[in-house]
C-alpha cells in the first residue's frame, strides 16, 4: 500500500527537492554534536579541541607522544581515550591532525594505509603551509578533508582557547565542504578567511615572514640596547613598537617614518658603522639591517615617500656593505 502518493494530484512540486537530497555529504553544512578525536596533542591541537568542545562538540580521543603531550591532553580532556592515531580514528566523527607540518604527510599516508574507517569523517588539519593536497590519501578513502589554519600563536597555557575569539582562520576546503568549515571556525569563535590551494605557501609565507622575523628583529633590538646601556629595552620598545605596528596595519607604506623614509643617508650610514664596530652585533645582524633598510628604501621610493636623488644616496650608503 502506497497511500496518498499515487492519487495525489501534485507530486511534481515535491518531485525538485528529491534530487536535492543525495549531496555528496548529507548532514555536513552545519555540523551538530561530534565526536572530536586530536591526533598530535600539542599546543594548537589543545586549544582548537578545547575550542570545539566549548562549541558542544565533545573530544573522545586523543593521540600524544611524549609524555609531555600525555600529560596535557589528560588534563584538558579528562575522559578522552589516549590512543594510537588509527584507534582516535575509529572513536570520532572529526580528527584534528594538529602534528608539524613536515610529519603531517606521513601520518596521513600511514593512516590511509591502515583499516581505520575514514569514510563520511573529517580530517581537519591546522597547518598554515598545507592545503588539501596533503589529505588525498584520505580523502580517496571517503574522508572529508578540511584545513583550517588558526592565525595565532599558543603558549600552551589555559587562555589559549581565548585567543581563537576573533581569529582569522585560513580555510581551504572542497566546494561541498564550505559550509560545514565556515561552520566549524565561526563554532570555535574564530572568521574564516578562504585561501586557494595553490596559494598556501605565499599565504604562509607572509605570516611567518610577519610574525616570526618580527620576534627576531625586536629581541635583536633589545639586546643591541642591552649593549648600549639601556636596562630595560622592553619599557622603550613597547610604546613604539605598538604605534608602529598600529600605523603599519592601518596606512601600510605611508605609515612608515625613520631615516630611511626621510632619506637621511648620513643617520643610516652612522647605523652601519655603528652596528659593524659593536661586537653584540653579529655579522648576520648587519646583514639584516641592510637587507630591511634597502627594501624599506624601495617601497618608500615606489609610494612617493623617497624622493629619487636620497633614495640614490640612500642606496649608495648600503651598496657597498653585504
Amino acid at each position: 500500500m502506497t497511500p496518498d502518493h499515487p492519487a495525489q494530484p501534485e507530486p511534481v512540486p515535491a518531485a525538485p527537492d528529491r534530487p536535492a537530497r543525495p549531496e555528496p555529504v548529507p548532514a555536513v553544512p552545519h555540523p551538530a554534536r561530534l565526536a572530536v578525536g586530536v591526533i598530535g596533542a600539542g599546543r594548537a591541537g589543545i586549544a582548537l579541541a578545547a575550542a570545539l568542545a566549548r562549541a558542544g562538540h565533545q573530544v573522545v580521543a586523543a593521540s600524544a607522544v611524549s609524555e609531555a603531550s600525555v600529560r596535557r591532553a589528560r588534563a584538558a580532556f579528562p575522559a578522552a581515550v589516549i590512543a594510537e592515531p588509527s584507534q582516535v580514528l575509529r572513536r570520532v566523527d572529526l580528527a584534528l591532525l594538529t602534528v608539524p607540518d613536515d610529519v603531517l604527510s606521513g601520518l596521513v599516508a600511514g593512516l590511509a594505509a591502515t583499516e581505520a574507517p575514514m569514510q563520511g569523517r573529517m580530517l581537519v588539519h591546522a597547518s598554515g603551509r598545507h592545503g588539501l593536497a596533503v589529505l588525498e590519501p584520505a580523502a580517496r578513502r571517503g574522508a572529508l578533508p578540511l584545513a583550517l589554519h588558526p592565525v595565532m600563536t599558543f603558549t600552551g597555557r589555559d587562555d589559549d582557547v581565548d585567543r581563537l575569539v576573533g581569529t582569522c582562520f585560513g580555510v581551504t576546503a572542497p566546494e561541498v565542504l564550505r559550509p560545514a568549515a565556515e561552520a566549524l571556525v565561526i563554532e570555535m569563535g574564530g572568521e574564516p578567511v578562504f585561501i586557494a590551494e595553490e596559494h598556501r605557501d605565499l599565504y604562509h609565507a607572509a605570516l611567518a615572514g610577519a610574525a616570526n622575523h618580527l620576534i627576531t628583529l625586536v629581541a635583536q633590538a633589545q639586546d643591541l640596547l642591552r649593549a648600549a646601556g639601556v636596562p630595560d629595552p622592553a619599557r622603550l620598545l613597547g610604546p613604539l613598537l605598538s604605534a608602529a605596528l598600529d600605523n603599519a596595519l592601518r596606512f601600510g607604506d605611508a605609515g612608515l617614518t625613520g631615516p630611511v623614509a626621510r632619506g637621511d643617508a648620513d643617520t643610516v650610514a652612522a647605523h652601519v658603522a655603528a652596528l659593524d664596530a659593536e661586537p653584540a652585533a653579529s655579522p648576520a645582524a648587519l646583514a639584516a639591517y641592510i637587507a630591511m633598510a634597502r627594501l624599506t628604501a624601495d617601497r618608500a621610493l615606489a609610494t612617493g615617500l623617497l624622493k629619487p636623488a636620497d633614495a640614490e644616496r640612500l642606496l649608495g650608503v648600503l651598496g657597498g656593505r653585504p
